[in-house]
């Protein structure tokens, strides 16, 4: 997977418009759509692709931290917001688009820096205008639980599939 450097490297919306969520998810998994530049400067990367579940395995540095030395909580609500949203897009049909409405995040410890987590969304509704999934981070080697979250995203048809 490679991250994108320029606008130039993004998809098109035309190429976004030409395949379902899903494929496109699983063609920036293969490497064939570019990974998104926040995800190299957060250092996280797409894990997992299945239908109706999306997971990002990152690790926080020092580079994340707030001033007290602790992960900033932007860090948890992107990854949270990363892996909840892509599994509503793996729901998004052909010709379809989708954008994130609202999330919360509820961070219930912190992650010490260089510490590697999964971010899992799993996919609770799909329908024709609204998806809402949730979210969790965990210790990928423990299993600890950091961090959990909802979203809802608006799924706009922008063509038909």
């Amino acid at each position: 997977m490679f991250i994108a450097q320029s606008p130039d490297d993004l998809p098109t919306l035309e190429t976004t418009l030409s395949m379902s969520g899903l494929a496109f998810m699983q063609a920036m998994q293969r490497g064939e759509i570019s990974r998104p530049p926040i995800s190299g400067l957060l250092n996280y990367s797409l894990d997992t692709v299945e239908d109706g579940k999306v997971i990002f395995r990152g690790t926080p540095e020092f580079a994340h931290c707030n001033p007290m030395g602790g992960v900033h909580g932007g860090w948890y609500g992107t990854l949270l917001d990363s892996c909840m949203a892509c599994a509503v897009m793996t729901k998004v049909p052909q010709g379809a688009i989708y954008t994130t409405l609202e999330y919360k995040v509820n961070l219930t410890r912190a992650i010490p820096p260089g510490t590697e987590i999964l971010a899992t969304g799993r996919i609770q509704h799909a329908g024709r205008t609204t998806g809402v999934s949730e979210g969790e981070i965990r210790g990928a080697e423990d299993g600890k639980l950091y961090a959990t979250g909802t979203t809802t995203c608006l799924i706009m048809k922008m063509r038909d599939g």
